[in-house]
């Protein structure tokens, strides 16, 4: 029986069918191409870094450019922004409005002669509390009825307050000048008077004891010579130190008293340094830098100044805003009255100011351990005679070879007692640096307190 196989039909379908795929909008098929090189992709990445590197660099430089070109304009110019021009800084706060609205004269250092007694003071190293009144006079103030509250407003009047606290001394222990008083105390009920209108006179101290106050932390650093013939310091050391600077440049060394007051030399300002814009004040560092500076809104000159003589050589700068307290910027003590510095008592002084005569500013600060000269020595015929005044006083040594020197000047000259350091002196003047028998002239701060005290005061 014949049979017929059965052979499929031809079919145009492909042999492995898949299912058909749509293309989808939007979406498309990326094209097969060959792997770059490693070598042309590090390339391009090398290009870009040094594109980026060019563009950082010429930008640095446009930057350094144009504040070099700001100082060099500021140093010969004053800006008149309310009649946009120029005028030569010598121009400004000489007395003539060359802007319109006297704009040239507004912001100008002054100056400030006292004709009045400060009213509250310590004395000693006891740091013992007097009080004045016109009558009286100066009086110690008894521990009666003395509580916490008038601890913090008599320190309050003095200025730098943190953390004060007061204690007893009893009479006994006293200068025998101050034993037998005069006294007073304070009346029941006057917390917030301020402590000279808040007494009353005694002929002696119920308690036995009078006020002591320590009212703040100035003076203390943690761990304790160049200026000429000194040392390398570090500025945690010498807090107080700071850098007086005008267009950028050094100009003076000044001593934190508090944290908005700086105490320096008025010799400092002379000539075109009166414009308050320029000044900047450079606090916290031990290198000299230029950055970062304090603004300030006041320069206040003593009164009595004399320029020819180097007399009443103290100024105050107050900062636009107190710096923060820390372990590089501390204030450093104002010294009591009648603060006995003992012969020969060994000082030091700090500064960025030259390391020799004629020479250059350090950009490290130094230090240098100098004892204080007694005052009839110094005013002797065979050093400074009669250029020697009451509101100066004199450190080194009689054979020269260590001493403070230019740029130094208004810097601090400090003597350290009862764990803190006192600012006993502003450096002034002298004839060279180191030279024998030419020591250091400073400004005797002991002898400006009255003036210190009732600037902050005037400018709170």
């Amino acid at each position: 029986m014949w049979t017929t196989a059965q052979v499929p039909e031809d079919s145009s379908r492909p042999l492995n069918i898949t299912q058909q795929v749509v293309p989808r909008p939007g979406r498309h098929r990326k094209p097969m191409t060959a792997p770059k090189p490693q070598k042309e992709k590090a390339s391009k990445r090398k290009t870009i870094i040094l594109t980026v590197l060019v563009v950082v660099v010429l930008l640095g430089i446009l930057v350094t450019a144009a504040y070099f070109i700001k100082q060099l304009i500021d140093s010969k110019y004053f800006f008149c922004k309310s009649s946009v021009k120029f005028i030569p800084i010598e121009k400004a706060c000489d007395g003539n409005s060359d802007c319109s609205g006297g704009e040239d004269e507004i912001t100008c250092l002054s100056s400030f002669k006292v004709n009045t007694t400060f009213p509250v003071r310590l004395i000693t190293d006891q740091k013992v509390l007097q009080v004045y009144s016109p009558g009286p006079g100066w009086r110690s103030v008894c521990s009666d009825d003395w509580t916490g509250v008038h601890t913090q407003t008599a320190c309050k009047q003095l200025g730098y307050t943190f953390n004060p606290q007061s204690k007893g001394v009893t009479v006994d222990t006293l200068l025998s000048t101050l034993k037998t008083g005069p006294f007073t105390a304070i009346r029941p009920g006057t917390t917030k008077t301020p402590i000279h209108q808040a007494t009353i006179d005694r002929t002696v101290c119920k308690s036995g004891s009078v006020v002591s106050l320590s009212c703040s932390d100035c003076g203390q650093v943690g761990n304790q010579d160049r200026i000429v013939g000194g040392s390398d310091a570090l500025i945690d050391d010498w807090p107080w130190q700071v850098s007086l600077q005008q267009g950028g440049q050094h100009t003076c060394g000044g001593s934190l008293v508090s944290p908005r007051w700086v105490v320096t030399a008025a010799h400092c300002f002379t000539g075109s340094k009166k414009e308050l814009s320029r000044w900047r004040v450079v606090s916290g560092q031990t290198y000299m830098g230029t950055l970062g500076g304090s603004y300030v809104d006041r320069i206040i000159l003593n009164g009595n100044y004399d320029p020819a003589r180097n007399d009443y050589d103290i100024a105050m700068m107050r900062l636009s805003s107190p710096i923060s307290v820390a372990v590089n910027r501390k204030p450093v003590c104002l010294p009591p009255k009648a603060f006995r510095l003992p012969s020969q008592a060994p000082m030091a002084v700090t500064g960025w100011g030259y390391l020799e005569e004629n020479g250059n500013v350090s950009p490290l600060l130094q230090k240098a351990t100098i004892p204080l000269i007694d005052w009839l020595k110094c005013a002797s015929p065979t050093m400074y005679g009669s250029s020697i005044t009451q509101r100066m006083m004199c450190a080194g040594f009689l054979d020269g070879g260590v001493d403070a020197c230019q740029g130094d000047s208004g810097g601090p000259l400090v003597y350290f007692t009862s764990s803190h350091w006192h600012l006993v002196g502003v450096v002034s003047w002298g004839v060279g640096c180191a030279r024998e028998r030419r020591p250091g002239v400073y400004t005797n701060v002991e002898e400006m307190l009255n003036w210190i005290h009732t600037v902050v005061e005037k400018n709170p």
